[in-house]
């Protein structure tokens, strides 16, 4: 748990002092009021996992399956085509099909986030409008990286404008800089924040300093910060994060809930005993075991999991009964 006190010790004075509050009263997130934005993308997203057969094809059947079980979980909305959804490893049309299939089974009341990023300006516009016709309510868009060193922030603010200046919808900026290698630079996220197309940001790097500024400095600006995993949900929240598109809540959904409703009704010592249990499986289903490990995790709480597509292999016996443990020792199986 060593993880769990360096992430929460930064944060315990004013965690304490929120705490201190007069009997009966709680210090409630200053997050502002979703009438206030174009989009409230307040609350907890799942970055859903495709489902595969056994011959790695599509399963759009068991797809549906999970969603009819996720339907009785509050999240705000729903992310497909993300990194956990296995996004690079899908055909295009697959892609489209995956948002249309996900469309059709949710309620319009839930937001629909869609992964459209692409290593060109042109074919990022393409999918991004595609992805609208499909029913995307906003355009998720992760950093071109292949070219890395050629990304700077100035290469990076003239990709998402002329993206956000073309969409349909409106347009959230994805930095993944375990995937990609790629931090989207903080000077590049402060100047996009200031496009009236580009309303937030999923930020999965973990730098907390870094997200505070990101709120602090686009007070001002029509723009959200979310939270890209479980383990840093809760200081995220403290710091004035929006909400969070977090992997565990494909296995853990109504936990992730229920941390986002103790923050915004001002339970803290209730979040933080709940974040503490959630920051261990976390780390197992991203970090240490991926996705394969994600979707083991899924079939033990009654959703399909399935295969990974290769190269993606699947867990181990002895990972298989690590990532168990990791679930029986924080109270979860």
């Amino acid at each position: 748990m060593a993880l769990s006190t360096r992430l929460v010790a930064p944060l315990r004075p004013t965690l304490a002092a929120l705490c201190r509050a007069a009997p009966g009263q709680h210090r409630r997130l200053s997050t502002p009021p979703g009438p206030g934005h174009t989009i409230d993308l307040r609350g907890i997203f799942p970055p859903l996992a495709t489902p595969f057969s056994p011959t790695q094809e599509v399963d759009y059947a068991q797809l549906e399956r999970n969603l009819q079980r996720y339907a009785s979980i509050p999240f705000r909305g729903l992310v497909v085509l993300g990194s956990n959804g296995e996004y690079p490893y899908l055909a295009p049309h697959e892609r489209l099909e995956v948002v249309s299939c996900v469309r059709r089974a949710v309620p319009r009341d839930r937001l629909l986030l869609a992964g459209s990023g692409c290593e060109s300006t042109q074919a990022t516009i393409k999918l991004t409008v595609n992805m609208a016709e499909a029913g995307a309510d906003v355009a998720l868009v992760v950093t071109p990286c292949y070219y890395r060193g050629a990304m700077t922030s100035a290469a990076l603010v003239q990709h998402y404008t002329e993206v956000a200046d073309a969409s349909p919808i409106p347009v959230v900026l994805y930095s993944v800089p375990a995937n990609t290698g790629l931090d989207l630079p903080l000077e590049a996220v402060l100047t996009l924040a200031q496009h009236p197309n580009i309303v937030g940001i999923k930020d999965s790097g973990g730098d907390i300093t870094r997200m505070g500024l990101m709120v602090h400095k686009t007070r001002q600006e029509d723009f959200q910060v979310l939270a890209g995993s479980a383990g840093f949900l809760l200081a995220s929240y403290v710091l004035g994060a929006s909400g969070g598109v977090c992997a565990l809540a494909n296995v853990l959904g109504a936990p992730l809930c229920q941390l986002d409703r103790l923050c915004r009704e001002g339970h803290w010592q209730e979040a933080r005993d709940l974040q503490h249990r959630l920051i261990e499986p976390n780390t197992a289903v991203t970090r240490r075991f991926g996705i394969p490990g994600l979707k083991k995790a899924m079939e033990w709480f009654g959703y399909y999991g399935g295969p990974c597509r290769a190269p993606l292999a699947p867990l181990s016996p002895s990972q298989v009964e690590e990532l168990r443990s990791t679930f029986s020792t924080n109270g979860w199986l």
